[in-house]
């Protein structure tokens, strides 16, 4: 055979891989509102970046009538490329290649870019769009997941993984996606479940729709297990680009910093009256934050789950940072169980990747009630202090208006470890609220009096002069200082800059016991 014979066998055998399923197959991926995973990855990368690997890779079943049976890329593809001039490894599941169902030789082409991302350090994305384990391959298929976990769990906290859901990802397959830092889902065509609706309804008799039992709206609003949600692929994979620019590469690296025009020393008059008169009336946290960081420019996590904890991605002065902060527009800022969940493993994440954390307090405790308790608020809630306690990356914390109780210590207050905290004029730090504190500690001298109901007041605005104010705080040293709201921003910039040579250690161990 000649060499330009070999060449156009080369270039015949790489047409059929990047063919995939076929004209056919891409067509029904289209009527489905989904692109090809070549596309996808094609919108992903910087134009012409991406690099394949195992072009040629096949399986090599010959059980329940595989043998003979061709799938071109093995249903899969791998590679690297850049993306925004960074590097970043990706595998893309190919529903027209035997319904992107995962073997064996599936599983070892995603095995070989985990590991690579790991060696070279940087970011994996995931792309699923499967019918689940290939049944031909039986316990083969089963080991391929098993590598994949495996590899999800040693490379977590080292570099970060992002989990795309671009179709059916159920059984099994869920696992690796639950592993990563990031599961984006895309409304219509994103379906997620350990069990689908047909099995459900043979054990339980509920009936229910795919879409209710694994959407878009259902894990991104309900479940918490999914962080975002997008129109369309499209809008998807621009999404996974804006989080990129907010994250390192890796562990051993800070987060990329920008040029920025907003002026570090901005001053923002209308701060100074955002915080309502009355202490029980709502106010938008988020009106805050976009006051304060660069541009007012920020990118939201689980914006849809447990509202009442906002878990956020900023810049100031250029440089990444992370923001917890209570929501008091949702239950009033309280914590419950999800919110607990939610800001802990936030709070972890931006531990791990290098990320100062910001938190912003308005909270007035744990939310009360049968359900928060039976449901395990206790051990929920200590994941919120485990979290704080264990991070050792900048941070600062900011008393915006309540601060009681054991919410105020699990809002990361000095004794957590918060390098810096400052509070607003507005701050009430208490052990609880004056209603509830004069109540208890007055209880008698209100009995007792000719107008109990007079008496009452004048003990709870006794209270509130004496301790729902940040001076007391201030005056024991459990804060720094008490801010002019509008000054915030130049403050918060100093106290980040002078915190971002921050080294601190945990006694050596094997791993802490997280109370999960």
């Amino acid at each position: 055979m000649s060499m330009k014979q070999k060449l156009e066998e080369l270039e015949r055998r790489r047409q059929t891989v990047e063919n995939g399923g076929g004209q056919e197959g891409r067509a029904r991926q289209h009527e489905k509102g989904k692109k090809t995973a070549r596309e996808r990855i094609e919108l992903l990368f910087d134009a012409g970046s991406f690099k394949e690997l195992d072009v040629f890779i096949s399986h090599r079943s010959t059980e329940k009538g595989m043998q003979g049976v061709k799938t071109p890329g093995e249903g899969v593809v791998t590679g690297y490329g850049s993306v925004d001039g960074r590097l970043v490894y990706c595998y893309a599941q190919d529903f027209t290649v035997m319904g992107g169902s995962l073997g064996e030789m599936h599983a070892a082409k995603i095995n070989k870019v985990q590991d690579l991302a790991l060696k070279t350090g940087a970011p994996v994305i995931g792309i699923n769009d499967s019918g689940g384990a290939r049944i031909q391959e039986g316990v083969a298929s089963l080991s391929g997941y098993g590598h994949i976990f495996f590899r999800n769990t040693i490379a977590s906290g080292v570099i970060p993984q992002i989990s795309v859901i671009m179709g059916p990802c159920a059984g099994g397959a869920v696992y690796s996606p639950a592993l990563t830092d990031f599961i984006f889902m895309v409304e219509g065509s994103s379906k997620m479940f350990i069990t689908g609706p047909q099995v459900i309804k043979a054990v339980t008799g509920e009936d229910v729709s795919a879409e209710d039992l694994g959407g878009a709206a259902t894990h991104t609003g309900t479940s918490g297990v999914a962080h975002f949600r997008s129109e369309s692929d499209e809008h998807c994979l621009q999404q996974i680009k804006r989080l990129l620019s907010y994250l390192p590469a890796n562990n051993l690296e800070d987060p990329p910093a920008l040029e920025i025009s907003d002026d570090p020393d901005r001053i923002a008059p209308e701060l100074d009256e955002i915080i309502p008169d009355s202490p029980n009336k709502a106010y938008d946290m988020k009106a805050v934050i976009s006051r304060v960081v660069d541009d007012g420019d920020f990118l939201e996590v689980q914006p849809d789950y447990a509202r009442n904890m906002l878990t956020i991605f900023a810049r100031m002065n250029g440089k990444t940072i992370g923001i917890i902060a209570n929501q008091p527009k949702a239950l009033a800022g309280c914590l419950d169980i999800n919110a607990s969940d939610k800001g802990a493993r936030f709070i972890r994440f931006c531990d791990a990747f290098n990320i100062p954390i910001l938190t912003l307090m308005d909270i007035p405790g744990f939310l009360p009630g049968t359900n928060q308790e039976f449901g395990g608020i206790i051990r929920h809630g200590a994941k919120m202090l485990y979290a704080y306690s264990e991070a050792t990356v900048p941070k600062v914390t900011l008393v915006v208006r309540k601060g009681y109780g054991g919410g105020y210590i699990a809002m990361c207050n000095k004794e957590l470890g918060a390098d810096q905290v400052f509070a607003w004029p507005t701050a009430e730090i208490a052990v609880m609220g004056p209603e509830g504190a004069a109540n208890i500690i007055y209880s008698k001298e209100i009995q007792k009096a000719e107008d109990p109901e007079a008496k009452r007041r004048e003990k709870i605005d006794q209270y509130r002069e004496e301790f729902a104010n940040p001076y007391k705080a201030g005056s024991l040293g459990y804060i720094q200082d008490v801010l002019q709201p509008s000054r915030t921003r130049p403050m918060l910039i100093s106290a980040l800059e002078m915190l971002a040579g921050k080294r601190e250690t945990r006694p050596a161990k094997k791993h802490g016991n997280m109370p999960l």
